[in-house]
This record gives C-alpha cells, sequence and structure tokens, in this order.
C-alpha cells in the first residue's frame, strides 16, 4: 500500500490559520477530490472538525487522543501505525494523508508520495508542514494555476515521489 501525502502550503509553509485553509482554492480542492476519492483519508482531530467531516465517497480515519470523539461515520485511531495497518487490512492501495501539522509530522517518514500544492503567497498562516529534505524526493509532475475569481491565489499542484522508492 503507498502512503502518500496531500498538502497545501504557502511560501512560508503555512498550511492553515485558525484551524482552517487561509485560501480559497477551487481547483486544488478539485484536484484533492479527483485524487482521494473512494480511498481512505487519514486525518487528525482538529482536521476532521475543520472540514466537518464532508468528504463524501471516502472513509476517514481520524487520529485522536481523545477517546470521547464519537463519530459513526469514522474508524478513530490511536496511532499513525493503527491508522496504517486499518486501512491496509481494509485492502485499501493508497491511503491518503490530509493533515495536520503534527500528523504530517509523524507521517512523512513514512511517505512514499507527497501531492503539494505550493501557494505562491504568504496566506499569514499560524501553522506549518514540516520541514522536510527535497533531495529524497522526485517531482513526477507540476500544474500552475493562475489567481482568478475561483483561485484566491496563484498555485502549482506537485506530485513528489520518494527518490528510494
Amino acid at each position: 500500500m503507498l502512503i502518500s501525502l496531500v498538502a497545501a502550503v504557502d511560501q512560508r509553509s503555512g498550511i492553515g490559520r485558525d484551524n482552517r485553509l487561509p485560501w480559497h482554492l477551487s481547483d486544488d480542492l478539485k484536484h484533492f477530490r479527483r485524487l482521494t476519492m473512494g480511498h481512505h483519508v487519514l486525518m487528525g482531530r482538529k482536521t476532521y472538525e475543520s472540514s466537518q467531516g464532508k468528504m463524501p465517497g471516502r472513509k476517514l480515519i481520524v487520529l485522536s487522543r481523545s477517546a470521547g470523539l464519537l463519530a459513526s461515520d469514522v474508524k478513530i485511531v490511536s496511532s499513525l501505525e493503527a491508522g496504517i495497518q486499518f486501512a491496509q487490512a481494509a485492502g485499501e492501495t493508497e491511503l491518503f494523508i490530509i493533515g495536520g501539522a503534527q500528523v504530517f509530522a509523524q507521517a512523512l517518514p513514512f511517505a512514499d508520495h507527497i501531492y503539494y500544492t505550493e501557494v505562491h503567497a504568504d496566506a499569514g498562516a499560524d501553522t506549518f508542514f514540516p520541514d522536510f529534505d527535497c533531495t529524497q524526493w522526485k517531482e513526477i509532475s507540476r500544474q500552475d494555476f493562475p489567481s482568478g475569481p475561483k483561485n484566491d491565489f496563484p498555485f502549482s499542484i506537485l506530485h513528489l515521489e520518494k527518490t528510494n522508492l
């Protein structure tokens, strides 16, 4: 099973502000939907709450240390490893990990791919994607998008693959 991270990151590696995305990028959201549809998607509790659990067509796995989190539509796990094992046992071919910052930091060593949206702006984020060694990743594809009525900022969607695969 492949493990893939999906992140949109501004010029300062920012991924969020006040537990929300600090931009609206319609074309990136469409890409995210196409990429993850039909797959297991793992995220932290705060990411789940900020998305309001609205991801139809995907099987949600939420990493939480809180035993009080009750959600009938998701699998709650207490560790990243348990989430990976759950998806693998379910026959998943590619698990998508979508944040937040702590989950990305834990998952980065296990990742085979990163779907990395570079937002060409400083969005004033207060939450950041972890540093990673770019020399360990090869750019497979890149698609550039302009800002406009549906995209707050110009951005590029990169598909990165770990070089030691």
